[in-house]
């Protein structure tokens, strides 16, 4: 089966490893052997050493929308990032490298291919970090994906195999394309007045698909950003009828996304069942740090809990507003951590200016290009 190939995991190091210069990729192994996990007098022991707020991190993983040609170029000078894109290719059954590095445009954006390389390409960032800046993952505390980022999270935090998460976010890819192509659907960017209402909205919306002869039309909120900023996803007809009388609804910009269906919404049920199959065979382990979820906003507490919670994240919108409130509530006068997001695009980091400035000061993007030159300084 694809989940027996022999290839690496992928799973956070800390402590007296990364003082011995040892990577957090260095639990690349063999399925079956030693998983290269904590141990948990390991994870009794970091506890005790867990840094103050103004030394703590945070790691923030984007989601599909944020790939483009080129990504990964500079950083496979590190070896294990190499590794990752060959098990890549062993994973998904083509050249995952080629197609960050060279594309086409048109079929990196394809759902199928680009969250898987967004997954890969975010990981190798941080391994591109434990080179530069091996503290900043000693200090980790916490860590979010947007979407598929949470899969990608979730590997960091030692909770999923490098491999097997892979080949769930493979299928997860491509049942949601899949699922895309049934029904002509799309994703819309809002940003509205303080007036805006965009549950009417979306009733209105899906009214207006019923009166077009549309049975069960959907129109609903998908993604929750950050204050006065929305993503709806439904039905095209919807969705059109949203931006036609944007006025109406106090929403001062509109732009469709680029994205081939409605997901996290019932649309995408077709995808829920190859996804809860796959996660059914896979090893899952309660994460090391704490991992926000897209569905609540909370953290995963064990197993079963993650397992559950990212097949119902596929049909359910993203509370990424509400997930920042969370990671970064704290008493008046405590100090912010510092933030990094590691992968393409600087999206999260925009966000979160929106959602908490005070939390956005001690922001930094971790890219997945790097000058070559500069890299053998």
């Amino acid at each position: 089966t694809p989940l027996s190939f022999l290839t690496p995991s992928w799973a956070r190091q800390l402590g007296s490893e990364s003082k011995t210069g040892t990577s957090p990729l260095a639990s690349l192994r063999i399925p079956g052997k030693h998983s290269g996990r904590w141990k948990e007098t390991d994870a009794a022991a970091a506890r005790r050493r867990r840094p103050r707020p103004r030394e703590s991190t945070v790691l923030l993983f984007p989601g599909q929308g944020s790939q483009f040609v080129g990504m990964g170029r500079g950083l496979l000078r590190y070896p294990r990032v190499r590794r990752m894109f060959r098990v890549a290719e062993t994973v998904l059954g083509y050249d995952l490298l080629s197609l960050c590095l060279r594309g086409p445009r048109a079929e990196l954006d394809r759902t199928r291919h680009c969250q898987p390389a967004v997954f890969v390409a975010s990981l190798a960032a941080v391994e591109r970090l434990s080179h530069r800046q091996p503290n900043v993952l000693e200090s980790c505390v916490a860590a979010a994906g947007f979407s598929v980022g949470e899969f990608a999270a979730l590997v960091f935090a030692g909770a999923m195999d490098f491999t097997e998460a892979l080949y769930a976010v493979k299928v997860r890819a491509e049942a949601m394309q899949k699922a895309s192509e049934a029904v002509p659907s799309g994703m819309l960017s809002v940003i509205g007045r303080p007036a805006a209402n965009y549950k009417f909205a979306c009733l209105e919306a899906r009214k207006h698909c019923e009166s077009l002869g549309i049975e069960n039309p959907v129109c609903e909120i998908s993604n929750y950003l950050f204050p006065d900023s929305r993503v709806i996803a439904g039905h095209l007809q919807a969705l059109e009828y949203l931006q036609a009388n944007a006025r109406k609804y106090y929403f001062t910009r509109t732009k469709m996304l680029p994205v081939s269906g409605a997901f996290h919404t019932r649309l995408m049920e077709p995808a829920v069942e190859p996804l809860a199959e796959v996660l059914k065979s896979i090893e899952i382990q309660k994460p090391l740090i704490c991992v926000y979820s897209n569905v609540d906003s909370k953290k995963y507490m064990h197993s079963d809990h993650i397992k559950k919670l990212l097949v119902k994240q596929v049909v359910c919108p993203v509370m990424w507003e509400q997930t920042m409130h969370s990671v970064y509530e704290r008493k008046q006068g405590t100090e912010f951590p510092y933030t990094y997001e590691v992968g393409p695009g600087k999206q999260l980091g925009a966000i979160l200016k929106k959602c908490n400035l005070k939390a956005w000061r001690q922001y930094e993007h971790v890219d997945v290009l790097e000058d070559e030159e500069a890299a053998e300084t």
